[in-house]
């Protein structure tokens, strides 16, 4: 085991470097430069276009559990279309047939479509479930938290969170203040930007830590 975790330690340092960057960054950018259209350049990005911390660190493990390499690369960035569209595509439906009892139209299309999501690993060993499932997750998990926008009267958008589900300190301006409530097409471009920017991530730290790993004497 001493062996082992040795031979993991340049890894986790790696990790731990690009997580404290990643993080320090993605976080400013929401909440410091978008937020208040201050990116230091002239240029002011829509206020709707956030990182959304978690989703890289989703994607980022994908990619070592698809193998860690180039075609773990391929496999993780198309399971995160996939899953990317297939939410995006499970909101709209949703919105769609929001007048059903409770809840039933999400679970419904939830279902529908996490089965569509399986029955693709059809096409070929280079369709990977589980990044299509992490991806698939990510997005309804932030239109969730963002204020399920097209489904929900006044959802999304800022001001207008779900108040049965916010904080009554925070009812009516938002999740974070409403910084966070989003309309749904954005957190769809939210979310998969950012699992883009964790499988580069991954792949940085695969690289890295190849770099800095001492080599084996013979």
């Amino acid at each position: 085991m001493g062996a082992r975790m040795k031979g993991l330690v340049p890894l986790a340092l790696v990790i731990a470097v690009l997580a404290f960057l990643y993080v320090e960054f993605a976080l400013n950018f929401t909440f410091h430069w978008v937020t208040d259209g201050d990116l230091g350049i002239g240029l002011e990005l829509p206020s709707s276009f956030h990182l959304v911390v978690p989703a890289a660190f989703v994607s980022w493990g994908m990619y070592f559990a698809a193998g860690g390499d180039g075609a773990a690369l391929t496999k993780v960035g198309v399971g995160n279309v996939f899953g990317s569209v297939a939410a995006l595509i499970m909101i709209f439906l949703a919105a769609a047939t929001a007048g059903l009892p409770d809840f039933w139209g999400i679970s419904l299309w939830v279902a529908i479509m996490a089965a569509v999501l399986v029955l693709l690993a059809g096409l070929g060993d280079w369709y990977f479930i589980p990044a299509t499932f992490g991806a698939f997750a990510s997005v309804v998990f932030w239109w969730l938290a963002t204020g399920l926008d097209g489904w929900a009267e006044n959802g999304g958008g800022v001001g207008n969170s779900v108040m049965a589900l916010g904080d009554p300190a925070t009812a009516g301006s938002g999740a974070f203040g409403g910084v966070l409530s989003t309309p749904y097409p954005w957190v769809f471009v939210n979310i998969l930007v950012t699992l883009t920017i964790g499988v580069l991530l991954g792949v940085a730290s695969q690289k890295l830590t190849a770099a800095v790993t001492p080599k084996a004497r013979t």
